[in-house]
């Protein structure tokens, strides 16, 4: 089996001296060239970088690398230190503290310019809600008041 076929094959524009019919020429690709791992090299820089007692961030790792031409993008780094366990996760509010907080805020309620409130309202609402046993209970038969008249 002839193994020049297998080999990649690169195509390269060539000029002439007559720029409007330029020449293409087909030639073995360069096959001697060592291919690079990226994520190994993030790897090397973020344990020496560790090792150093450095904390490794995408910006110091991507100028190291960039230093020794090796180009790679902020995502990529990051997804690698993940994947390493240098950087957490987010991590997710337990199901039980979510609804502790998401019962304990209320609803933000605007009072309009016309329907303003005085201080005398505020004590009457204060004696009202004082002789049915608190304000849960005041707002509950409030609702169940504005459910009547309507």
């Amino acid at each position: 089996m002839c193994y020049r076929l297998l080999q990649p094959r690169v195509t390269l524009r060539v000029a002439t001296d007559n720029s409007s019919n330029p020449k293409y020429i087909t030639t073995m690709a360069n096959t001697k060239k060592t291919k690079v791992n990226k994520s190994e090299e993030i790897r090397n820089v973020a344990k020496q970088m560790q090792e150093k007692g450095e904390k490794p961030r995408p910006v110091s790792i991507i100028s190291e690398l960039g230093k020794r031409g090796i180009v790679v993008s902020s995502p990529q780094v990051s997804i690698v230190l993940k994947r390493m366990g240098v950087r957490p996760g987010r991590r997710r509010k337990a199901l039980g503290l979510r609804k502790a907080v998401a019962a304990t805020k209320r609803p933000v309620v605007v009072a309009s310019t016309a329907a303003k409130i005085s201080i005398e309202d505020l004590l009457a609402a204060k004696k009202v809600a004082a002789q049915l046993g608190g304000t849960d209970r005041a707002l509950a038969a409030l609702a169940a008041l504005k459910r009547i008249e309507s």
